[in-house]
């Protein structure tokens, strides 16, 4: 097993559900950075995605791109984003998982980029902009030890599905719904049937489930059918309205988390 797939299936030995946290690299402020994903997992979350920020986030919605934004401004690029994974892995032996998108991978070296991930601990990441179609010419150099985890979506074929799980490596990453991130769509329904039939489809991989969860209820509603939920937009939108303790985001991040070891 891989880092991450250990972790999340030793969590599935206890019927543990395991909650994946997103951050924008430098967001909201660069020098307070670390020290927030730091109390993030402190505060419950199981896994970190550390989006590296970039100027044209196609799949991510108004709330990511703008904290993406700010990220550019103050000066963040892929090589400060794994300057703070390194900051990060000092102290924490949680799973890192870099998250973005294939141009900035290209700009640095796709090489260059997965062994600098390596050495800086990350254990996956995510590039969604990366088509199953195009997956072996991408991750074809030195990804061996990094994780390459890929998406399905509610458009995604049964038989896509089923490609999809045997190249994904870690877990699987199930977008509940059509659209960008943080949309708030009243198709809760519509989404759990999509996740029920993935779960049934997927056999090789832990399936996580992001994409419009922002609540306990949501947590709730969704962890009976995966083996975890990611957060983004609404950790993101409320690091927007916190004050310097990010007090409240951590109230939510715990929160999130009480509400699967509830379930």
């Amino acid at each position: 097993m891989s880092y991450i797939e250990d972790y999340i299936s030793n969590k599935r030995k206890s019927n543990e559900k395991v909650l994946s946290v997103f951050l924008t690299a430098g967001f909201p402020n660069k020098n307070t950075f670390v020290d927030l994903a730091l109390k993030v997992l402190d505060s419950g979350a199981d896994l970190i995605e550390i989006g590296f920020p970039f100027s044209d986030p196609l799949a991510d919605g108004a709330i990511i791109q703008h904290s993406s934004q700010i990220a550019i401004e103050n000066g963040i690029n892929l090589k400060e984003t794994l300057n703070f994974v390194r900051d990060i892995r000092k102290n924490t032996d949680k799973p890192l998982i870099l998250m973005g998108y294939a141009n900035p991978v290209l700009s640095y070296g796709i090489n260059e980029f997965a062994n600098d991930a390596k050495s800086a601990g990350v254990n996956g990441v995510i590039i969604p902009d990366v088509p199953i179609e195009e997956y072996d010419n991408f991750f074809n150099g030195n990804f061996e030890g990094l994780n390459t985890i890929l998406l399905i979506t509610p458009t995604t074929s049964n038989e896509r599905i089923k490609v999809i799980d045997t190249k994904s490596k870690g877990f699987l990453y199930c977008v509940s719904v059509s659209g960008t991130t943080g949309v708030n769509q009243n198709v809760r329904a519509a989404s759990l049937d999509f996740i029920k039939r993935a779960n049934m489809i997927v056999k090789e991989n832990n399936m996580l489930v992001g994409f419009g969860i922002s609540n306990k209820s949501d947590a709730k509603a969704f962890a009976p059918y995966c083996q975890g939920i990611i957060v983004g937009s609404a950790i993101i939108k409320s690091l927007m309205n916190d004050d310097s303790t990010f007090s409240n985001t951590l109230e939510l991040v715990s929160g999130l988390k009480q509400a699967l070891l509830s379930t």
